[in-house]
């Protein structure tokens, strides 16, 4: 979500007639914070703090701090840093470029951080990174009250966006090129609560299977409480939604599951699994966990060992608790010292990271169809290597063999997969192994972005902007 938050700001940016500053000194520097960990803090005013040296240097600097962190923070974040020009929230973005304004006219810090939604984000303008796949938010905000989760308080009441203007967007995106879109809502399973259909989500899942040159259908995150089975039978029977669930746990512990106010207890979660695996037989799953949340026993702890040895996740984000003011949890007594929490952390992390070995193992000698990416992996360079996902959402790094064209970021290649690890998968040319090149329409829109990009006449020196986003018009127009 806040990745396709800093997409929409840096549309904003570019629509008011800023460039992106490319390795030179820029103008304005734009934060956009989390508050979910407490060192989304610490690194903001470290990094504020090493800007003030800049801003001494350079008065016409502005700086603007935005998101969950500046929702939280709205006055302290001036009071220690009064070198900041903008404080913006969670719910107006959308007014970035005017504030900027104002702090330059006014000479003084803008702070406007509004309690509900002003516009829905995704009708701001976007500049995307990327020319093959998309972020689309369905709704804003949650309606649940987890004890540790400060989110609520934040980003506020769920509000829904109605399907016709979500598959507008997303046909708008396909026509642009883009094959693989990811759905966001901070509970995507309650979509529909707003305008009174429960199944909307399901159908909604089914209407992108509609959508002709969609090839990837993707959604983040849902609850297991509101889990159904509309939605397994909808991803098991729609070509494009790919197998993969991204399901937050958060404990195995049914009595921390309470404290917490996730309203699911480990066995219904582990139902759902059974149920998405049987429909889904080669899913990959992957979920949050939260270690040493207050109270946690050594007990608690070993029942969330046991569910994550049954759960056979994928991946596993894993955290320690962290203490957020203004959440319910962090007035729990029984608050666990850092040396308890760290201890189970890594037992944990050494079972996840086993786990994930194991399943990935169980990938050699799969075939596997691979979105390429532009540059997933970091040391692509040295080795030559392309990267992309499989359905499966798996990292995969493959050779291209001789002789064969290289495919672009968007192309699809099946590749048979020859060695796992732990968190990426390879597939190098072996005898037998299997090697074809797709190009997609998401290529070509790669081509056309990079032949855009380096297009400047000899002796201009100035390059001209080029937005890979959306066409360039005004957002009421976008909808045609």
């Amino acid at each position: 979500m806040n990745v396709h938050d800093s997409e929409r700001l840096t549309g904003l940016l570019e629509d008011a007639g800023y460039q992106a500053a490319q390795n030179t000194e820029a103008d304005i520097v734009v934060f956009n914070t989390c508050a979910v960990r407490e060192n989304a803090d610490n690194k903001l005013y470290g990094n504020l703090g090493i800007l003030r040296e800049k801003k001494l240097e350079n008065p016409n600097l502005q700086i603007a701090v935005g998101g969950c962190l500046a929702q939280k923070d709205r006055e302290t974040i001036v009071k220690k840093a009064p070198w900041v020009d903008v404080v913006f929230g969670t719910h107006n973005i959308g007014s970035l470029p005017a504030l900027l304004e104002r702090a330059r006219h006014n000479n003084e810090a803008q702070v406007e951080i509004l309690e509900s939604l002003e516009t829905f984000p995704s009708d701001l303008p976007t500049k995307r990174d990327s020319t093959y796949a998309g972020w689309v938010s369905i709704s804003v905000g949650c309606n649940n009250t987890c004890t540790f989760c400060i989110v609520p308080s934040l980003r506020g009441k769920e509000k829904d966006r109605r399907p016709g203007e979500i598959l507008a967007e997303i046909q708008a995106l396909v026509d642009d090129g883009v094959v693989e879109i990811t759905l966001l809502g901070q509970n995507v399973n309650t979509y529909g609560v707003e305008f009174g259909d429960r199944g909307a989500f399901a159908k909604l899942l089914r209407a992108c299977g509609e959508i002709d040159g969609l090839e990837r259908v993707r959604f983040t995150s849902p609850h297991p409480a509101a889990f159904t089975d509309d939605v397994i039978e909808a991803m098991a029977e729609t070509h494009n939604v790919m197998p993969q669930l991204h399901m937050p746990l958060q404990s195995g512990s049914d009595r921390i599951l309470k404290e917490m106010r996730r309203s699911y207890r480990s066995e219904k979660y582990l139902g759902i699994l059974d149920r998405v695996r049987a429909a889904m037989p080669n899913a990959a799953i992957s979920t949050d966990i939260i270690v040493g949340f207050p109270g946690e026993t050594e007990e608690d702890f070993l029942e969330t060992m046991r569910v994550v040895e049954q759960s056979r996740f994928a991946v596993a984000y894993t955290f320690q608790y962290s203490k957020r003011p203004g959440t319910p949890a962090a007035e729990l007594p029984n608050q666990l010292p850092k040396e308890i929490v760290q201890e189970r952390y890594e037992r944990l992390l050494a079972l996840v990271n086993r786990i994930a070995w194991e399943e990935n193992q169980k990938q050699v000698g799969r075939t596997v169809e691979v979105l390429v990416a532009n540059n997933e992996g970091r040391k692509d360079e040295q080795t030559n290597r392309i990267s992309g996902r499989s359905e499966d959402n798996r990292l995969v790094h493959f050779d291209v063999p001789a002789g064969s064209p290289m495919p672009r970021p968007g192309d699809m290649v099946t590749i048979t997969i020859t060695a796992a690890a732990p968190y990426h998968l390879l597939a190098d040319q072996a005898d037998g192994s299997v090697y074809s090149l797709r190009r997609t329409r998401a290529g070509d829109a790669w081509d056309r972005a990079e032949a855009a990009s380096c297009a400047v006449p000899a002796g201009d020196t100035t390059a001209k902007s080029v937005s890979l986003g959306m066409p360039g018009q005004k957002p009421e127009h976008a909808h045609h």
